[in-house]
């Protein structure tokens, strides 16, 4: 079985991040922070998304006790539009970062790319949530607390399927967005629809 490494740089108190819904068509990204003992580990920690739900829902609560600090951060999609999603997915890392109360000498981030954080080093690690049990773990927050807010949303649009497709550009989701158009919810920079010549879905619009 892959386990994953306690930490990057041993003699730091290191706080690992990662975010959910970057690509996403609607709703917020979503980022975690998380501190986890040096001695952590858990058989199932892996990356969130190749965890199924089940045993996303044990190792939320697996993290959130036995961690020494985590946060969590939502940015919503009116920022996103604001500011382009790269700059919104770490603008949540920092939101993150500045809940924690615990005071940390190292960051790592799971993916290529962050802003300077304060002055704290940190170093950027692809695919590093299967790699790094802190940021496994802030992958694992993030992607079920993203996951409940787009369950709560549906309850709200339930025509967009967002209780499969946690607003993921699936067929049923573009589907959805061409018959009933977009809601308040969903990011008008994205691309929300494939060109109109590759769509079956729509008549001729022009009256």
């Amino acid at each position: 079985m892959h386990m994953l490494a306690p930490f990057l740089l041993e003699d730091k108190i290191e706080a690992g991040c990662d975010e959910a819904g970057r690509g996403c068509l609607a709703g917020p990204v979503v980022a975690a922070a998380v501190i986890l003992p040096k001695d952590f580990s858990h058989p199932l920690l892996n990356d969130s998304k190749q965890i199924n739900k089940k045993n996303r829902a044990l190792l939320k609560e697996v993290v959130e006790r036995e961690a020494l600090d985590y946060a969590v951060a939502f940015v919503d999609h009116n920022k996103i539009d604001e500011i382009n999603i790269l700059k919104a997915s770490i603008l949540a890392m920092h939101l993150a970062l500045d809940q924690l109360k615990s005071s940390f000498g190292h960051i790592i981030v799971d993916g290529n790319r962050f802003y300077k954080y304060q002055n704290i080093p940190h170093q950027t690690i692809v695919k590093g949530d299967g790699k790094y049990a802190s940021i496994a773990a802030a992958s694992i927050l993030a992607k079920t607390y993203r996951d409940q807010f787009m369950l709560n949303a549906h309850q709200k649009f339930p025509h967009y399927g967002w209780d499969k497709n946690m607003a993921y550009a699936t067929k049923i989701h573009r589907a959805a967005i061409a018959e009933f158009g977009p809601c308040e919810l969903h990011r008008r920079s994205f691309k929300l629809l494939p060109d109109r010549s590759n769509l079956s879905l729509f008549e001729d619009l022009d009256d």
